[in-house]
């Protein structure tokens, strides 16, 4: 049996020694590569599958240090890349490990992944300047493209040494430089580029009393709008008409550049409404009209935000009404229309409450498309407007008794006529009639009286600006006679003669624009009707 035993042993031991001997030895993985290294991929584009080759043994398992970028993966077991990165990412290196038993073998792998190449596109292109000699002009230019984008702005198809910013400030201008073009071109990292259009620029000599140039053009056309110096010196174009629709949008004019840019758009579209600057820097945007409905709704600007907000509502609906900031600093909102009825109410807005309340008593005549002028003394003087005919009669509101009581007439009934306030403390009264006479009015006599006669008659629809001189800056509107022609002609009022003389006209028939007095002296003149709704702008200097 013991020698049985051990014949059994070495045959199992035999046997063993003869599976070792046929046992196939694992050979180490070696020269794994990539066939895309370094790759670079772009975000949102599936990448063509980036497979590995090796030599020596069979890979059994694929792994990756440090994760790949976001949408790209490995495949454990073939040691495929594939996917579609959906984040950009700088170049990086990626160390990929195949293994099997004998060990392992390592390759560096680059990876870069790149945002689309988009096409520059430029949104918004230099605008035409007309400038008077001495001053200088800037274009500006906006596109959008990858990356980083670079300018060089060119005069006359020439490029300008150190020109190379999104805006380019002219040289102060001589008349050598009228009708000079300006130009840029704008280029990115990849090799795209593109160029603007050309921009020309109009240099005049300043002469007579004043000259209208024209200034970048609106956003939108339109007339029967209003347009508000904001503290920060822009000036605030709100709704108004082009000729089909009550408009909802704003913008902002930027005297610094000479251009309109859009901001935030009113609650409710509307026009002939009223705006007032508050204390706070807010612009109160009151009542007027919408597809022929009168508006009670009144919002705020807020130029901090650029966006408009609803504040409370006016207790009766109205359009061409006044709204006066008082001393207090409170907004008086007196008289218009509503559907064809003539109001005879007034009401207080209350910054601090944000709602309207009804004055302590009513105005003593009903009438739209007056005048509203605050008074040195605190009080504030209404005077015409129409009803069912101009009207000839006017009124003082008193803030500290909240009450009207009666002034002295117009020498002649006047509706859609201008009032200013004079440095002196009288009111100028203009058009409006069929006169050409001027009237002042005197707080201390509370009387009327004539004053120098226009030049051009003006019916309706005309502007007067105060200037820093003390003379009054009057433009455009409508002519006398059925139907007046729509004007260009300006004329400038000057207190200590009580006379009219003719500055520079307009650059384009107006009526139902706006005209809004810029530091430094300027008048900005925008939008209105003339052939059609305007969007074209100008500046009298």
């Amino acid at each position: 049996m013991r020698a049985i035993g051990r014949g059994l042993w070495a045959m199992f031991l035999g046997l063993a020694l003869l599976g070792l001997g046929c046992r196939e030895t694992v050979e180490l993985p070696t020269g794994l590569s990539y066939g895309t290294n370094p790759a670079i991929y772009t975000t949102g584009t599936a990448i063509a599958p980036n497979s590995p080759t090796h030599g020596g043994g069979a890979i059994d398992a694929y792994s990756v240090s440090p994760a790949l970028p976001a949408g790209l993966a490995l495949d454990t077991k073939s040691g495929v890349i594939s996917g579609t990165p959906t984040a950009a990412s700088a170049a990086a290196s990626y160390t990929v490990t195949g293994t099997n038993g004998a060990g392992s073998a390592t390759v560096s792998l680059s990876i870069t992944v790149n945002d689309p190449i988009l096409p520059i596109t430029i949104t918004t292109q230099p605008a035409d300047q007309s400038i008077v000699v001495g001053q200088t002009a800037t274009f500006t230019v906006v596109a959008t493209g990858t990356g980083t984008l670079t300018y060089q702005w060119l005069r006359n198809a020439v490029a300008i040494s150190g020109a190379t910013s999104a805006s380019y400030t002219t040289p102060a201008a001589v008349l050598a430089d009228d009708a000079s073009t300006f130009s840029v071109q704008v280029s990115d990292a990849f090799g795209g580029s593109v160029t603007s259009s050309a921009a020309k620029l109009t240099v005049v000599a300043k002469g007579g009393p004043g000259t209208s140039l024209v200034t970048g053009s609106l956003v939108a056309a339109r007339a029967f709008h209003t347009a508000t110096l904001l503290a920060n010196g822009k000036v605030l174009v709100v709704g108004g008409y082009d000729g089909t629709f009550s408009l909802a949008s704003a913008e902002l004019y930027d005297p610094t550049t000479g251009t309109f840019k859009a901001t935030g758009s009113l609650v409710t579209p509307r026009q002939s409404h009223t705006a007032t600057l508050l204390a706070s820097g807010k612009v109160l945007i009151s009542g007027g009209s919408s597809f022929g409905t009168a508006l009670a709704s009144a919002e705020l600007y807020d130029p901090a935000t650029g966006t408009f907000t609803a504040t409370g509502s006016l207790g009766a609906a109205r359009s061409d009404h006044t709204a006066t900031l008082l001393s207090n600093g409170k907004v008086l909102v007196a008289c218009g229309r509503n559907l064809g009825s003539y109001l005879a109410t007034a009401e207080l807005y209350d910054p601090a409450a944000g709602t309207f309340a009804a004055t302590a008593n009513a105005p003593l005549a009903s009438r739209a498309t007056h005048t509203a002028t605050l008074l040195a003394n605190g009080k504030v003087l209404l005077a015409g407007g129409f009803r069912s005919s101009s009207l000839a009669t006017a009124e003082l509101y008193d803030p500290a008794t909240g009450t009207f009581t009666a002034t002295g007439s117009l020498a002649s009934a006047r509706a859609y006529h201008t009032a200013t306030l004079l440095p002196n403390g009288k009111v100028l009264v203009v058009g409006g009639a069929a006169t050409l006479v001027t009237e002042l009015y005197d707080p201390a006599t509370g009387a009327f009286a004539a004053s120098g006669s226009l030049v051009t008659a003006r019916d309706h629809w005309h502007t007067a600006v105060l200037l820093p001189t003390g003379t009054v800056y009057i433009a455009g509107g409508v002519g006398a006679g059925s139907p007046g022609a729509v004007l260009s002609a300006a004329e400038l009022f000057d207190p200590a003669t009580g006379l009219c003389t003719a500055t520079g006209p307009m650059t384009a028939l107006r009526e139902a624009h706006t005209a809004t007095a810029l530091p430094g002296g300027k008048v900005l003149v925008a939008g209105g009707g003339g052939f059609g709704y305007l969007a074209s702008a100008e500046l009298y200097y």
